[in-house]
């Protein structure tokens, strides 16, 4: 049986890509720029959107939260999407109606319409982040060319993040809408690129049947968890809407797991959670992505409301960090063939949590290069290593055909992740808010929060480091029988360090690859 993807690296040697493998590879990571570039550059311009429009607080909070609701709400479904229909038709598809929206975003003169756009875009972004990923886990074998494609990818991510924080400072002095308007041009040039550049794909026709239950109680549930936790700090964690609400999520995702134990052909196959890399993954992503953006909500807070710095000022605060995700990630492949993915992940949480737990010396006089710079140096570093390592790691040892199942699973975490670590720090910030809000008090109201963050991170190196007791031990890791005809015949145990990067000495495994 064919491959549905026609990979274009068949006999390229290791180290030299074509000029179409680059352009792939181009196209893929101009749409993680755009979804990192839209996240960071909206949030400087929203005092500027809410003077304009005329919008009250809450009203501004859902031109994040639209976004972030159709973005993590809707992953597990675009993940699979994008195996079933095609990777590379869901992806184009997807990045045209980003552009639209983009475009309408900028133009519209109501609240409710601005938010319908960011939920568009959000949306959009769902199915283009998956099938992105999966393009380069089928596109890309496992091992050193693939690391070494994931490592450009996220540096693609954090670059755009970064320079979202300075454009956004230097774009809302112009006009808000210029900010909502800079990704569609972006956009439409990566399609136009993309139709001539991206491998052509087949829907997968051995795929038991479309698994209608499971999208809509998989995307039911998303939808209403990243709902009730956005709105939680709000309404109160212990109002009656949200445990109620809570309580509905727990029960949409029993039935969930039931359904999906019982399809021939489900939204997510639960048996690649047997796996420990797996799960370790997907918890680290969790960890890592909630810990950062509760760590950047509590910094911005101190450096724009307590120090009174201006957003251009806060942006060019953070981008030590990003820059140095940008300059060394490119190298971070060639260190996990090396190393294997738990050790340089472990070594990123440390970094991680004693970043964080260095900006709990920040006082209302900072000497930025004694005391925030070598916080972002940290965190920075931290990023560089524990990011790719997470999507190396996730989608190693993985059928071509769960590529973008496994690809949606990832953004999902993270997304999940960061909506719920940062409902709970700005939970525990609110409920130290002092009385007497002097600039001393706030800031030691804050520091609780930070202790948090720095607990997150912590908890994710714990978790990792059960990933190196593992293979030391020397055990295997059994990944589950994929539903497939071809591989339900195969049951392949692949030894923590395949799993997990392994060695560039060593040849990978692709337990499940079709011929």
């Amino acid at each position: 049986m064919t491959s549905p993807l026609t990979s274009p690296v068949s006999g390229v040697p290791e180290g030299r890509w074509t000029s179409r493998l680059w352009g792939t590879l181009l196209v893929l990571c101009a749409a993680m720029f755009l979804d990192a570039l839209d996240v960071s550059m909206v949030g400087v311009a929203l005092p500027s959107i809410g003077s304009d429009l005329d919008l009250s607080t809450s009203t501004l909070q859902w031109i994040v939260s639209g976004y972030i609701l159709g973005y993590g709400g809707l992953l597990l479904l675009g993940g699979r999407t994008a195996d079933l229909l095609g990777r590379r038709q869901v992806f184009l598809v997807a990045l045209g109606v980003f552009a639209v929206a983009s475009l309408l975003g900028g133009l519209v003169d109501s609240g409710p319409l601005l938010i319908a756009s960011r939920f568009i875009k959000g949306l959009s972004a769902a199915f283009t982040a998956p099938a992105g990923l999966s393009i380069i886990t089928t596109t890309f074998p496992e091992g050193p060319l693939r690391n070494r494609a994931l490592s450009i990818y996220t540096t693609c991510a954090a670059t755009g993040f970064s320079m979202g924080l300075v454009l956004s400072g230097l774009l809302t002095e112009a006009s808000w809408r210029l900010t909502m308007l800079l990704p569609a041009p972006i956009a439409l040039i990566a399609l136009v690129a993309g139709l001539r550049l991206l491998p052509r794909s087949e829907r997968e026709k051995d795929h038991n049947g479309y698994d209608v239950p499971g999208a809509v109680l998989g995307t039911a549930s998303m939808l209403l968890l990243v709902f009730t936790v956005v709105q939680a700090p709000e309404v109160g964690w212990a109002s009656a809407r949200t445990l109620l609400s809570f309580l509905a999520v727990a029960a949409l995702l029993t039935v969930f797991v039931l359904v999906e134990r019982r399809s021939p052909g489900p939204l997510i196959r639960l048996g690649v959670l047997r796996s420990g890399s797996q799960v370790r993954a997907q918890l680290g992503a969790m960890a890592f992505f909630g810990s950062y953006v509760g760590f950047q909500f509590l910094a911005t807070l101190y450096m724009q409301s307590l120090l009174g710095w201006s957003a251009l000022h806060t942006a060019l605060a953070f981008l030590p960090a990003g820059a140095l995700v940008a300059v060394s990630s490119t190298k971070v492949g060639a260190i996990v063939d090396r190393f294997g993915t738990p050790r340089l992940i472990a070594a990123g949480f440390a970094l991680m949590a004693a970043g964080y737990a260095l900006f709990l010396r920040v006082d209302l006089d900072p000497v930025y290069a004694a005391v925030i710079l070598p916080s972002m140096l940290l965190i920075g570093a931290a990023c560089a290593l524990v990011f790719p390592s997470l999507n190396i790691q996730a989608t190693n040892g993985v059928a071509d055909h769960e590529q973008g199942m496994v690809s949606g699973l990832l953004n999902t975490s993270v997304q999940v992740g960061g909506a719920i670590f940062l409902a709970v720090v700005t939970a525990v910030v609110t409920a130290g808010a002092p009385a007497d809000p002097t600039p001393q008090a706030v800031l030691d109201s804050y520091r609780p929060g930070l202790a948090v963050v720095t607990a997150i991170a912590a908890a994710g190196l714990l978790i990792t480091l059960t990933g190196l007791r593992t293979r030391r031990d020397g055990g295997s890791v059994v990944v589950a029988r994929s539903t497939t005809k071809e591989a339900d015949a195969e049951r392949v145990a692949v030894r923590g360090q395949g799993l997990s990067g392994g060695s560039s000495r060593r040849k990978s495994t692709e337990p499940h690859q079709r011929t």
